[in-house]
C-alpha cells in the first residue's frame, strides 16, 4: 500500500511539473483572452526568480525504504530472487528423500514440484503473515501436542524473495507436523 501510495505521489507531482510551466502563461498568447493566473507567485516574498521547470524525468528510483532496501523498484526486480536447496531424509516416501534445487521466476532446478512449490511460496509471499512466518522455526515454549509424526528432516537454505533463509523443519511434535504441511510441496507430503 505504502507503495502504490508513494507511486501516486510521484506520477502526480511528474503531471504536476508538466502543468506548471502551461499555468504559468500570461495573456500574450494569441489565443488568451486575459491573464491567466499564475500557479507561482509572480510578485511577492515568494516569487519565482526562474521560470517553473519543465517535466520531471521518468523514470524516478523509489526511495530505499519502499523497494525493502534492495534497489529494485517494482518491475525491476530479479528474476530469479527466490533460490533454494531444500534437503529431505527418513521421509519413507519413494523418491521424496534427497537434495533438490528449487528457483522460482522463472521456475527451474531440480526440485520434484518446482512449479507447485513455486506457486507455493508466492501465495506465502503475498500476505505479509506468510512472509514472515512461513521459514520461521517454532519458539522454544511453544505449547505443542505431543504425537509424532515420525523420523522425517528436513533443511532449507537459500533466499526467498531476496531474504535470506536456513531452517530445519521436522515432524516431531504437532507444531513441527503443522509446519512442514504449511511447507508442502516444498517438503514432500508425507501424511
Amino acid at each position: 500500500m505504502l507503495r502504490r501510495l508513494a507511486l501516486t505521489a510521484v506520477v502526480s507531482l511528474a503531471a504536476l511539473a508538466t502543468a506548471v510551466p502551461a499555468s504559468t502563461a500570461t495573456a500574450s498568447g494569441p489565443v488568451s483572452a486575459g491573464p491567466v493566473p499564475a500557479a507561482v507567485p509572480t510578485s511577492g516574498p515568494f516569487a519565482a526568480s526562474k521560470p517553473a521547470p519543465g517535466p520531471l524525468p521518468m523514470p524516478l528510483p523509489l526511495p530505499g525504504f519502499l523497494d525493502d532496501g534492495t534497489g529494485d523498484a517494482p518491475g525491476e526486480v530479479d528474476e530469479t530472487r527466490t533460490r533454494l536447496t531444500v534437503s529431505v531424509e527418513n521421509t519413507g516416501v519413494p523418491g521424496a528423500d534427497g537434495t533438490f534445487e528449487l528457483e522460482c521466476g522463472p521456475t527451474g532446478g531440480t526440485h520434484p514440484k518446482g512449479q507447485a512449490a513455486c506457486e507455493r511460496l508466492a501465495e506465502a509471499g503475498a500476505t505479509r503473515s506468510g512472509r514472515q512466518e512461513l521459514f520461521r522455526e517454532t519458539p522454544e515454549g511453544t505449547m505443542c501436542t505431543m504425537i509424532h509424526g515420525g523420523d522425517a528432516f528436513a533443511r532449507i537454505v537459500g533466499t526467498w524473495e531476496g531474504r535470506a533463509v536456513d531452517t530445519t523443519a521436522t515432524r516431531r511434535d504437532g507444531c513441527e507436523i503443522a509446519r512442514w504441511n504449511s511447507l508442502v510441496p516444498v517438503l514432500p507430503d508425507v501424511r
